[in-house]
């Protein structure tokens, strides 16, 4: 956050994870927060990929999920609390009582997990039905100066219907972390795009890169602002992806094009 302005410094956690190893992927990760935060632009908020815990390992989930989230919690909240920065947590395998969720945990500034997103698309080509159970509720949450994000995971967004909720709710940022594979970077893209400027807000992406079995992850995590221009964007190899956000930009980009306004949700329902 700089001066009276508000805007917000970001780095992108684009990691390699290794399949299944819990032990190496929190210590790979905090090293690389770790890094982020000692850069000159210090950041505001640092993302991280989707299912960063144990990669998909469905095969052996259950014995890997973070037990109701509490190493998770520790582990990210100890850095936003020391750091005084917010964490977006990516996502993680969580066991909650014998049931597996693909979760996102946020934090303030303070360590205080201010919010809690379960993946709520599962996307049947890697079998996540089969084995995790899907969330069933949209979340928004506080960033500074009155800013509210909303949450996504991946396969989310390709559902336009979740992204539109958030917006409606005040978002006007989207927090999107992934494993999104080859050969869908031009799906990737696009998508993230149409997100941008559909709703008129940020969309920050955060895609993990290497290989796990035959699945290759490209990585391209990407800063898209509400005009649809990429603010950053990465290539394929493991790296911290940095940008600044300036949310007066989407107050700007609405007033411009007034998209909210002239909705007519009642002309939606064709009965």
């Amino acid at each position: 956050m700089k001066g009276d302005k508000l805007t917000m410094n970001i780095a992108l956690i684009q990691a390699y994870i290794e399949l299944g190893d819990t032990e190496a992927n929190y210590d790979h990760i905090l090293e690389m927060m770790t890094r982020a935060v000692m850069a000159e632009a210090k950041p505001d908020v640092i993302v991280l990929p989707e299912m960063w815990n144990t990669g998909y390992a469905l095969d052996r989930i259950k014995e890997l999920a973070d037990p109701g989230g509490r190493a998770t919690r520790e582990v990210l909240g100890a850095f936003a609390k020391k750091h005084g920065v917010f964490v977006v947590g990516g996502s993680v395998a969580e066991n909650i009582g014998g049931e597996i969720y693909n979760t996102m945990h946020i934090f303030n500034r303070e360590g205080e997990q201010i919010a809690k997103y379960s993946k709520m698309h599962l996307f049947r080509l890697m079998d996540e039905e089969k084995f995790l159970e899907a969330g069933n509720q949209a979340v928004t949450f506080p960033l500074e100066g009155g800013l509210i994000a909303g949450a996504s995971i991946c396969y989310d967004i390709r559902f336009p219907e979740l992204s539109r909720t958030l917006a409606l709710a005040g978002a006007k940022v989207l927090f999107v972390p992934a494993e999104w594979p080859h050969p869908r970077l031009h799906h990737w893209k696009t998508l993230l795009t149409a997100r941008a400027i559909e709703n008129q807000m940020y969309v920050v992406a955060c895609n993990r890169t290497g290989t796990s079995g035959d699945t290759s992850f490209f990585g391209h995590s990407m800063i898209i602002d509400p005009w649809g221009e990429t603010v950053a964007s990465g290539g394929e190899e493991e790296a911290i992806i940095t940008g600044v956000l300036d949310p007066s930009l989407t107050d700007a980009v609405r007033g411009r094009i007034p998209v909210f306004e002239d909705r007519r949700p009642r002309m939606y329902d064709i009965g």
